[in-house]
């Protein structure tokens, strides 16, 4: 037999399959597609009735039915499946058991998995009062439904009570942030009366900060990105990978998306794919419900509660991934077919010590306007230049919210996302390095879908800059723990690729000008002026501000678009100082929103490129 799969099956008899399908064989079931299985788990490494369903040589209900047979228990499902209160999550899907209601048929009701069910076999129905089968899907849906405020807390606040000193707390930011604007605002009107030497040195101090800023991004167009070695795990070596996608009002991409995760190559009985939506949003599910599912996706609908936010929704799965590996991808994402096989791997020859990858985002659809072109260099400039660079310093690294890698059980230690945090992956990059951990870069490309209006775009770098804000707050509320954690060098970079993204976000426009007007007057009258170095010092730092601002958004652009040879978009890097404005609008958006609204989630809209320069966002 030729198998669909692109191995020949071998024949002769059920003598050498494992327990977990043998005894599908003695109830008349196809013993080639038996064998085909079997051959299949060799291949890969993995039990034979993962690679049976995952196949779809077999569906789960039939398979577990006939499990539920060979056992002589009961088969329950939908209304039958009346689970006792005992049930706990996420312990009962963890262990496959959970307690049934009285009265029942039994005691209680398995959902095994892999060698869980071959053990089963063995030991046959000795089990004191009894049991039942079910599939794992129906034991999740009735655990989701019999307690959803319980699994909604769960998925919300799970940091907040195990690591409160790590969790964003939105109640107590506003009464601060009152406070620091009163202070600037004293500052400002009581200027006059502070001598002008100290007003002096207080700005060339501020020049001098952002200097240190932006010479992390102009020391990082010198870095080359470290070679990554062509190594390809055997299948047999490959371990079982959990991808989770959160959608929220994103039927328009499913399409594209269940496309583009079914291309993986990787071997699909190792393959674990949970899409997570909200369990009101009917217009996603019904879209995934048409989209005729392979086996390997489920889809998990999170039980409705605040903040209505991804990294909630993640927290909600986080539990059920079976992967040692796990990676988190957006609903318009088209990663590299091969991303997973290379992401596993850089983990196997990487340190324990690097528990995440980040992947790098590349925008497809930049012909759709100067707006989306500008995104797409600034994102060649951080994933392809910056990100690169920050990897082989280990400084810590503000993920990138998606195509980022984890080792799950480092990633269950420091207990998912904060859900009350906007830019949870901004926030987890810090803790990945307080907790002693490194993020490396992962040079396998997954295509995005920028905005192309303005009012899009804008709402979207408006919670990216909030979230920033959000994760400052949080980690400055202990500064020296902070910097004890993170090192000098960690310091430093973190000061400058968080806060010091907003910050200079907020004085962009007023700081450059300055500088502008003091490098045209450097060069109309000369330099220096009389009074000699103390005197000049505030206009010589200024002008140096504008040439090293102009290199630190200019250089690591173009050379992101020569890497990705863009030479097209050469011509455009010019307008990068003209978007930044736009940045600095975004962040004074940021400022006045956590004030007023710190966890709304603006939602960005997704499937409406008109453009798409590989023809991933418009497959035929």
């Amino acid at each position: 037999m030729v198998s669909l799969l692109g191995f020949s099956a071998p024949s002769g008899g059920n003598a050498a399959l494992p327990p977990e399908i043998a005894f599908l064989a003695r109830q008349g079931f196809d013993p080639e597609r038996l064998a085909e299985a079997a051959a299949l788990a060799r291949a890969c490494g993995t039990d034979a009735a993962t690679a049976l369903i995952h196949a779809e040589l077999i569906g789960e209900e039939t398979y577990y039915r006939r499990l539920a047979l060979a056992l002589g228990v009961p088969f329950l499902v939908g209304d039958l499946l009346r689970l006792g209160d005992g049930t706990c999550y996420p312990d009962s899907l963890v262990a496959g058991l959970a307690p049934l209601a009285r009265p029942g048929p039994a005691a209680f009701v398995r959902a095994p998995r892999g060698p869980a069910i071959a053990a089963l076999l063995c030991d046959g129905t000795a089990s004191g009062e009894g049991y039942a089968i079910t599939t794992p899907r129906a034991l999740r849906d009735a655990v989701f439904a019999a307690n959803p405020a319980g699994i909604a807390t769960y998925a919300a606040d799970s940091l907040q009570r195990h690591r409160p000193d790590w969790a964003f707390e939105s109640e107590t930011q506003g009464p601060r942030l009152a406070l620091v604007g009163l202070m600037f605002g004293a500052a400002y009107l009581g200027a006059e009366f502070i001598p002008g030497a100290i007003l002096i040195g207080t700005w060339t101090v501020v020049q001098l900060g952002f200097l240190v800023m932006v010479t992390f991004r102009i020391a990082a167009a010198a870095v080359e990105p470290d070679p990554v070695p062509e190594a390809r795990l055997p299948d047999t070596a490959l371990p079982v990978y959990t991808v989770l996608v959160a959608l929220h009002r994103e039927a328009r991409v499913v399409p594209r998306l269940v496309a583009a995760l079914a291309r993986f190559d990787y071997p699909v009985a190792k393959l674990d794919i949970k899409l997570v939506i909200e369990a009101d949003d009917t217009e996603t599910g019904d879209a995934l419900a048409a989209a005729a599912l392979p086996a390997r996706f489920e889809i998990i609908r999170v039980p409705g509660g605040l903040p209505r936010t991804k990294p909630r929704a993640l927290n909600a799965a986080l539990p059920l991934a079976r992967g040692a590996c796990l990676v988190v991808y957006d609903a318009e994402d088209v990663p590299d077919p091969n991303q997973l096989r290379a992401a596993a791997a850089r983990f196997a020859q990487a340190s324990h010590k690097v528990a995440c990858l980040q992947g790098r985002l590349v925008i497809d659809n930049m012909d759709d306007g100067r707006l989306t072109q500008c995104f797409a260099i600034e994102y060649a400039a951080l994933f392809d230049v910056l990100i690169p660079a920050l990897a082989s310093w280990c400084i810590p690294i503000p993920l990138g919210g998606t195509s980022t890698h984890f080792r799950t059980d480092i990633l269950r230690s420091l207990h998912g996302w904060d859900a009350w945090n906007v830019t949870e992956d901004a926030d987890l990059g810090i803790r990945l390095a307080r907790a002693g951990y490194h993020v490396a870069d992962l040079p396998s490309d997954t295509l995005e879908e920028a905005p192309r209006a303005f009012r899009p775009w804008l709402h979207q770098r408006t919670r990216w800059m909030k979230g920033f804000l959000q994760t400052s707050l949080t980690h400055a509320r202990a500064p020296r723990d902070t910097a004890r954690q993170l090192g000098i060098l960690g310091t430093l970079g973190a000061i400058a690729l968080v806060p010091g993204t907003v910050i200079s976000g907020l004085v962009y426009p007023f700081l450059m000008g300055r500088a502008a007007y003091d490098f045209a007057l450097f060069v109309w009258s000369g330099f220096p002026a009389p009074g000699g170095f103390w005197a000049n010092l505030p206009a010589g730092a200024s002008v140096t501000l504008f040439i090293a601002g102009l290199l630190a958004m200019l250089l690591p652009a173009a050379l992101g678009c020569v890497r990705r040879e863009w030479f097209d978009l050469l011509a455009v890097v010019p307008w990068m100082p003209v978007y930044f404005l736009l940045v600095s609008l975004a962040a004074w958006a940021g400022l006045i929103e956590l004030i007023r609204a710190p966890n709304r989630w603006n939602k960005t809209e997704h499937g409406l490129a008109r453009t798409s320069r590989s023809g991933a966002l418009h497959p035929r």
